[in-house]
């Protein structure tokens, strides 16, 4: 009896220690590099007014130390604003950007993270009322700050999201004479959550 339990508790603490061994894989650390995409999407209807948002966003970064790591992103939106049955602006948007992010407990599981990006946009917006349409080019620059966490769910994937962004963000169409447009505020409804996979070399 005795040898039985000395030899279930050999498989135990065996079990505990490769578990815990498995566990000291999952996490970031300085040095690291990771790719990512985002995806995110939403609609709203208001009446007879609607709105549908699809956006996707393959990043990759770099950890500069064990909790600071910084990348660079492309973007992909695509935005049909319905304000009554006769109008319809379709906007399509390209974006080009970096961000940097801090992570409270990068070593862990789970971890907490804070993201300011900078983003270069172009948009083309074409706009049909009672059946005429009209084209034009957008250029823009945002600032955006927002709150995020990962998940690892295996050693080198992990799933994120972020949720809600305080934003500055600037437009000017590209046309002789326009001007710029400026917006300042803070986004929390269902278009401004982002879930991604992460994967870490």
């Amino acid at each position: 009896m005795k040898k039985i339990i000395l030899t279930v508790a050999a498989v135990f603490a065996f079990g505990f220690a490769n578990a815990q061994e498995e566990a000291k894989g999952e996490g970031f650390s300085k040095g690291d590099v990771f790719i990512s995409g985002s995806v995110g999407f939403g609609t709203t209807k208001t009446g007879d007014a609607k709105n549908n948002s699809f956006d996707i966003s393959p990043r990759a970064a770099y950890f500069v130390t064990e909790n600071i790591a910084v990348g660079v992103k492309l973007g992909y939106t695509s935005e049909k604003d319905e304000p009554n049955a006769l109008t319809e602006t379709k906007t399509d948007k390209f974006t080009v950007g970096a961000f940097g992010r801090y992570y409270f407990t990068p070593a862990s599981k789970f971890s907490m993270f804070g993201q300011l990006g900078f983003d270069y946009n172009n948009s083309k917006v074409k706009t049909t009322a009672a059946g005429v349409s009209a084209e034009g080019k957008v250029n823009g620059f945002d600032v955006a700050l927002a709150p995020g966490v990962s998940y690892f769910v295996s050693k080198n994937f992990a799933l994120e999201a972020t949720f809600g962004e305080l934003a500055y963000r600037t437009s000017k169409p590209d046309a002789d004479g326009a001007e710029s447009t400026n917006n300042f505020g803070l986004n929390v409804n269902m278009a401004s959550i982002k879930l991604g996979l992460v994967y870490k070399f």
